[in-house]
């Protein structure tokens, strides 16, 4: 047989190991953009959950907050991941050295943390699906525009769009939750909090309000 041979336990201990690789990625990206608060939180939310728990988490996180995955070495935490499978350096080198193995691994991760929300259109409306299908936002809108920035502690932003002429803000939430009524001529996003700006007329507010959603 050539190369090395990739049984399910393998798998899935290296599964395990990356997905806390992905973890230590997410506590660096909101270490240096966020708070110790809210790092905290996160930390002691994704203790307690599962391994695919943990992935569909993350991935949600990372389609939100696509700069944590711009420059991420895939092939780095693939060897940091094999390095805590393997007990002893020579097969660690004998697995980093495997082109098809790492090749396997770094396509195997990229297609379980990249999976990106869609716009979907019918009848000439919009909506927002997640990336297994399930409808985050109803076919119902003029417009829809997904602010990726993503709250520390792993709650979504909600999404500016457009209704009858008139902008307003919805949660993702599948329930199609108005956080903003569709009163505004125009809502665009900040790059800092409060991350929504509101004009209506000549007059524009700063809003941010998330408390009641979370």
């Amino acid at each position: 047989m050539d190369g090395l041979f990739r049984d399910e336990i393998e798998i899935t201990q290296i599964e395990k190991f990356f997905c806390n690789e992905m973890g230590r990625q997410i506590h660096r990206y909101i270490k240096a953009h966020g708070s110790m608060t809210m790092l905290e939180s996160v930390e002691k939310r994704l203790d307690v959950l599962s391994v695919p728990e943990r992935e569909h988490i993350m991935t949600r996180y990372i389609d939100r907050n696509r700069r944590l995955v711009e420059n991420m070495d895939w092939r780095m935490l693939v060897a940091r991941s094999m390095a805590n499978f393997c007990d002893s350096y020579d097969y660690f080198e004998q697995m980093i050295a495997d082109k098809d193995t790492m090749t396997f691994y770094v396509e195997r991760f990229k297609g379980i943390y990249l999976r990106f929300h869609k716009i979907v259109e019918q009848d000439g409306k919009y909506g927002m699906v997640e990336y297994d299908g399930r409808v985050l936002l109803h076919p119902q809108y003029d417009f829809l525009r997904t602010p990726y920035v993503y709250v520390d502690d792993l709650l979504s932003m909600p999404v500016i769009a457009e209704k009858n002429g008139k902008m307003g803000l919805v949660m993702p939430d599948g329930k199609d939750t108005v956080v903003v009524p569709f009163e505004y001529d125009d809502i665009s996003l900040r790059d800092e909090a409060p991350w929504f700006e509101l004009t209506k007329g000549n007059k524009t507010t700063l809003w941010d309000d998330l408390a009641p959603f979370i």
